[in-house]
């Protein structure tokens, strides 16, 4: 194996095999033998429902092979996928719509909601409450992530911040919380479990949580070679998605098991209950809810108007809603 990103692991699964799989097992048997999948994701809680599916024993369970590619934050795995360099991702709206100027890249369903996820942390002992309090001071942020660029271009205007008003330290956000215990930054624009850590060890207090801005619908992403060398595959592999929804609806204990046991390994420190907890805030819900396509025409015109994409999406063809209806008939 090729270590990559701080220790995480580029895996490559045999269909139907495998240790530490956790529903492989009698009466899982692939359907047909699948085209292997180069799956990106992002380390912190955005990307935890795509590890459990890869841990999971769903996509052996519809005959996929995997190979894993872990990164920090969705904004890099939609670079990677640009690049063609992984089919298959998660991220927010505003990174899907760069993505999809920049290299074409098209959303076989919306994932999940995490607008409960994301939130703006300062640092305990400064007295912070309100993000206006923030002018003149550091604020971590992963630029280029649809987190970072809802608050600088939402959040922080909506308190009578403007840019140069704070300093915006680019970090990522698996570095954020040490950088506040050091006292280097004073605040973050952070996302699950980060946040649930800085404020059990007594770090940081919330002051803002995204989700009265926006739910912040995550899309599993492809790109178009993917889609067209494999449609088959994308059916199948959504098909392994209704099955880990069933799971962080019915079954919560066994999906934050097998996901809290990731962040020990990387040396975090948080109580079961504690990560429980972060881990509820992410809704996991495929699907093609009716109010997308204006959500992503408000995001894509913030990125528009800031010259960050050259024109709004065509949403027919840069949402392939056809694959999901076909995975759930």
């Amino acid at each position: 194996m090729r270590t990559l990103n701080r220790g995480i692991t580029r895996r490559h699964v045999i269909a139907a095999g495998g240790a530490g799989v956790l529903a492989a097992g009698v009466g899982l048997r692939p359907a047909f033998a699948a085209d292997t999948i180069r799956q990106g994701y992002q380390t912190n809680m955005w990307g935890m429902p795509t590890y459990y599916l890869m841990r999971s024993g769903y996509l052996e369970k519809h005959g996929i092979k995997f190979e894993e590619f872990g990164v920090p934050s969705g904004n890099l795995t939609m670079q990677q996928m640009v690049a063609r360099q992984v089919d298959l991702g998660t991220y927010a709206g505003p990174s899907f719509a760069l993505g999809h100027d920049k290299g074409g890249l098209i959303a076989i369903a919306m994932i999940e909601y995490v607008g409960k996820t994301a939130r703006v942390i300062a640092r305990k002992d400064l007295g912070i409450t309100k993000v206006e309090q923030l002018k003149g001071l550091k604020v971590a942020n992963q630029t280029g992530s649809s987190v970072a660029n809802i608050f600088v271009d939402q959040i922080a205007p909506k308190a009578g911040l403007k840019k140069g008003d704070f300093q915006e330290v680019r970090m990522n956000v698996n570095d954020m919380v040490a950088a506040m215990a050091a006292k280097t930054v004073d605040a973050m624009v952070n996302v699950e479990p980060y946040n649930a850590i800085a404020e059990a060890d007594g770090t940081g207090v919330s002051i803002s949580e995204f989700y009265e801005f926006d739910k912040m619908p995550v899309f599993m992403a492809a790109t178009p070679d993917f889609i067209a060398k494999s449609p088959d595959t994308a059916v199948a592999y959504l098909k392994a998605w209704l099955d880990v929804a069933k799971d962080f609806k019915n079954e919560p204990k066994k999906v934050a098991d097998a996901i809290y046991e990731f962040y020990t390994s990387k040396g975090y420190q948080l109580s079961k209950d504690t990560f429980a907890k972060a881990l509820a805030r992410v809704e996991v819900q495929p699907g093609w809810p009716d109010d997308l396509k204006p959500y992503m025409t408000h995001h894509a015109q913030i990125l528009l108007d800031t010259k960050k994409i050259k024109a709004i999406p065509d949403w027919d063809k840069a949402f392939r809603m056809d694959f999901l209806k076909k995975a759930m008939a």
